[in-house]
């Protein structure tokens, strides 16, 4: 009866570790996906409108830090 609670808290443990991983790579995949439709986007931007680089330059390092934030939050609840 002990062995069989163990081996069911050792599964537990091991099924606890692999979805904790999985929401580490899907906070990190999404970050890393915001980051690049924000460069991309604030670079077409600057494209059409080059005199507004400075205020696209701003709300791009903002939106990336938000995007990077979230993926640094999913890193720690997951664990």
């Amino acid at each position: 009866m002990i062995s069989e609670l163990m081996i069911l808290g050792e599964a537990a443990e091991a099924v606890g570790g692999i979805s904790g991983n999985i929401t580490q790579a899907v906070g990190g995949a999404g970050a890393a996906i915001g980051v690049g439709l924000i460069g991309s986007k604030a670079v077409e931007a600057v494209g059409r409108n080059p005199g507004a680089f400075g205020n696209i330059l701003t709300l791009g390092i903002i939106a990336m830090a938000l995007a990077e934030g979230l993926g640094i939050l999913a890193f720690f609840v997951s664990k």
